[in-house]
């Protein structure tokens, strides 16, 4: 055999299994597209979801669906992974890389009834708010001061949680919610390394005072039985080891003043939340 003949046999071995393997994916694709779930509209199955989802879910995406600090709203009809069941399906088994949304070991039946639950939920309002974006942005950036506390696209202050994402995460309501009542429900912030179940710590307020009886306040960013590392009101990281502190009390409140009427006024709010609701990352 020739030299040029072992090179043609090769190039159209490698061709067919090229072909092979294009063929054979986008078979797959057609046929995970046209999955659909067997147990849809079925009431059972809506409860048992409802119960998995609570279980299993919540700490992400919030009780009702409509987002968390570490999950999407589920209930706007934004699948950034893709909508369909099957790609539904796909991103609760598999997970998706690069995020943290983890790979599941649901049975099928299990995350079939899951998904049945989130498509059973009543979808929020549209994400078409009528205010103006423009001028949300710059309320933000200069008239509120959100700037100075939280970041968007790296821009932005460390106190509060980043917002690049928060029109993906967070529903009209939450975001409204979250502006006039800030300590109501409180954004989720990073993990406590020893609690097993993964939950994360929020953003309360954290006051330690020293042994020399200054008071500081802040957010914690770590702590643990020994120690604790708070970000201060002034943005500075600091760390103390409890056993020099005389004192380290959590808040179940917000460092984030109420913007009430007279501090924003309704116009000004459906600008702001017009912005927050078109971030959604690059």
């Amino acid at each position: 055999m020739t030299r040029r003949t072992r090179t043609w046999i090769v190039a159209a071995i490698s061709a067919a299994i090229l072909l092979g393997g294009n063929a054979l994916g986008g078979t797959a694709r057609a046929q995970e597209k046209a999955v659909t779930n067997p147990v849809a509209g079925n009431p059972a199955a809506i409860q048992e979801g409802a119960s998995l989802f609570r279980a299993n879910c919540s700490p992400c995406h919030g009780l009702n669906a409509q987002g968390g600090g570490r999950g999407p709203d589920l209930t706007a009809g934004r699948w950034v992974h893709g909508s369909s069941d099957a790609a539904i399906f796909g991103t609760i088994t598999r997970g998706v890389p690069g995020t943290e949304m983890p790979a599941n070991g649901f049975e099928d039946s299990e995350t079939w009834a899951i998904i049945a639950y989130v498509r059973s939920l009543t979808p929020a309002k549209s994400g078409a708010v009528s205010g103006d974006r423009a001028r949300g942005e710059k309320i933000f950036s200069q008239t509120a001061g959100c700037s100075t506390c939280h970041m968007v696209q790296g821009r932005g202050g460390v106190l509060g949680p980043d917002l690049s994402r928060v029109g993906e995460a967070r529903s009209v309501p939450y975001l409204i919610d979250s502006i006039r009542e800030p300590s109501k429900e409180l954004s989720s912030g990073m993990l406590d390394p020893n609690n097993h179940y993964g939950l994360p710590l929020v953003y309360d307020t954290v006051t330690v005072v020293t042994a020399g009886g200054e008071k500081i306040v802040g957010v914690a960013k770590n702590e643990d039985a020994f120690s604790i590392q708070l970000l201060d009101t002034s943005q500075r990281l600091q760390l103390f080891l409890k056993k020099d502190l005389k004192e380290v009390t959590h808040e179940r409140k917000s460092l984030m003043p109420a913007y009430t009427e007279q501090m924003l006024k309704p116009a000004d709010l459906q600008d702001l939340v017009a912005y927050l609701e078109s971030l959604r990352g690059e």
